[in-house]
């Protein structure tokens, strides 16, 4: 079962509502918590009022958009249910005045209903009611009842600018009509919505995503193969460009996170997205971000609508919500990069043990990539293995430009890919090992004595010492054993008896392994640890 921020989960709803009216431009009505409506604080009836909602579970939607330039106010109910007749009643005896108000309803059964029988009851008590229906959701195809989706928050923005600036009742429903008509949306998800406090279950196997999802979980158009972001987005895009009211015209768009989507990755589908042909239409984003959320899908929806001036000019409009964002969308800029010194700086050289050396530690730091970041997922942030595995992918890529039968300019070499290409702490400490070594062999041509050299100079920078339980205590004793003309093979069984030691390492002052308690530390090999006795055996198979 999940784990969930929770108090009592009746309440959930109702805490949330109180945690949102910490804001003090919004306030609720007294009969709350039977009756939640949210509004704004400011409102006097003067102007058309503009009512939304329907079921909880989709912050910031609804009530996150009550504000000057968006709606009066919204009707909560419950998690995925509508809310009440009462409800929206009570939203619309509270909020409208003379000019009248226009409820913006999403296509759902129980919110057409009670939307609309809370509409009626309020004509016959004398006010002027208008409603909307939006029905965004083109992944079920143009022969059924097309759902809500976050396309709404379009109709939300241009109704509540207009209703800002004076327009009538009739102007603005009219307007709101409009918007509808131009607007598309699909979701994708790689899981349902997990309910707050409920059993954790699932329709979907980790090797499967689902296209055109509800924002309640409900089932899309089909299921399909877990695939790379790029792929799963072309698929999502191809079926909304499907479905354009204009293929060739011009685009704002709503890029939504269903709940728990990292932010790395949202910002990585935003590029996905620009790789697509429909990318080239849109003119301003909203989002990336949890916009109208399916409490913690993981899983985006795009929305997009066809502009023209009247549209553009309400879209960009400034609102008072602080959760709707819009900015231009257009391709990543550039300007001129400082000249930073050559990495490659000297001529390449041939020589093939050397060659076949890097090569074959190359390969294998990428082979091993999710196995240590596994080991370091135990006892750190689990990226050792990345790190390694990029280092690994640059000198593949330029074994062919390094100079390889110069050995300390091979040394320095690698000490610059090192600082230009791996992050981390073990990245900048090797780049610094082996520009020291470099360095050194430069005026003295002993490698053993080059590389403690540099081993040096990692702990004068990194404070670590043998016994810390770093990859030290692996190149350390190695390093030590190539300086006496050990050969390669004894020197990887000194590399191998340091990593296992570091098993046994489990009461440290130094790094993040002093952050951790010995149960966890006990019988786990440092990771940096690891990969050197790991290279160290590869080099020593390759001199047999």
């Amino acid at each position: 079962m999940m784990k969930f921020f929770i108090n009592e989960t009746d309440q959930i709803v109702n805490e949330a509502i109180n945690g949102l009216l910490t804001n003090p431009e919004l306030v609720k009505l007294d009969s709350f918590p039977e009756v939640r409506v949210v509004m704004r604080k400011d409102w006097d009836k003067s102007k058309v009022a503009v009512i939304s909602g329907g079921g909880s579970g989709h912050e910031p939607a609804h009530a996150g958009f009550v504000g000057k330039g968006m709606l009066t106010a919204a009707v909560c109910g419950d998690i995925f249910a509508s809310p009440t007749v009462d409800a929206v009643l009570s939203a619309i005896l509270a909020a409208t005045g003379p000019k009248g108000c226009l409820l913006i309803i999403k296509n759902y059964t129980g919110d057409r209903l009670n939307f609309g029988l809370a509409a009626e009851q309020a004509r016959a008590l004398g006010y002027e009611v208008k409603t909307v229906t939006v029905d965004d959701d083109i992944a079920l195809g143009q022969d059924v009842r097309k759902r809500g989706l976050a396309g709404t928050l379009f109709v939300h923005k241009i109704a509540g600018q207009l209703a800002q600036e004076g327009k009538s009742l009739a102007e603005i429903a009219e307007i709101a009509q409009k918007v509808i008509d131009r607007t598309a949306s699909i979701g994708l998800s790689l899981t349902e919505c997990q309910h707050l406090g409920q059993e954790t279950t699932s329709r979907l196997t980790d090797q499967e995503v689902e296209l055109g999802l509800g924002i309640h979980g409900e089932p899309g158009i089909e299921v399909v193969a877990y695939a790379k972001a790029d792929h799963l987005m072309a698929l999502a895009i191809g079926k909304l460009e499907a479905n354009l009211p204009d293929t060739k015209g011009r685009y704002a768009m709503i890029f939504n996170n269903m709940g728990s989507v990292s932010p790395i990755e949202m910002s990585l589908l935003v590029n996905a997205f620009s790789k697509t042909k429909l990318a080239a239409q849109v003119d301003y984003m909203v989002g990336p971000a949890a916009l109208m959320s399916s409490i913690n899908m993981s899983g985006f929806s795009v929305s997009v609508l066809l502009l023209d001036e009247e549209i553009e000019k309400a879209l960009l409009a400034d609102a008072e919500p602080a959760a709707w964002q819009m900015q231009p969308f257009g391709k990543p800029a550039e300007i001129s990069s400082p000249k930073l010194p050559e990495t490659l700086q000297y001529e390449p050289s041939l020589n093939p043990k050397v060659k076949q050396l890097i090569e074959e530690t190359g390969s294998l730091l990428v082979a091993i990539e999710k196995e240590i970041n596994a080991l370091d997922a135990k006892v750190g942030d689990g990226d050792a293995g990345s790190t390694f595995a990029l280092a690994g992918k640059r000198l593949l890529l330029v074994a062919d430009k390094l100079p390889q039968n110069e050995t300390g300019k091979l040394l320095l070499t690698i000490g610059r890919i090192l600082a230009r290409e791996a992050g981390g702490s073990s990245g900048v400490l090797l780049s610094i090992l082996f520009t020291a070594a470099g360095n050194t062999f430069s005026k003295e041509p002993d490698l053993g004595k080059a590389l403690l050299s540099g081993l040096q100079k990692v702990k004068d920078y990194g404070g670590a010492k043998a016994g810390d339980r770093t990859m030290i205590d692996a190149l350390e004793p190695a390093f030590e054993s190539l300086a006496k003309k050990e050969s390669i093979q004894i020197a990887a069984q000194h590399a191998r008896k340091g990593a296992e030691y570091t098993k046994t390492i489990t009461n440290t002052k130094f790094g993040r392994s002093s952050y951790l308690s010995e149960a966890v530390l006990k019988d786990i090999p440092d990771p940096g640890a690891e990969v050197i006795a790991r290279v160290f055996e590869q080099i020593a198979s390759l001199n047999n």
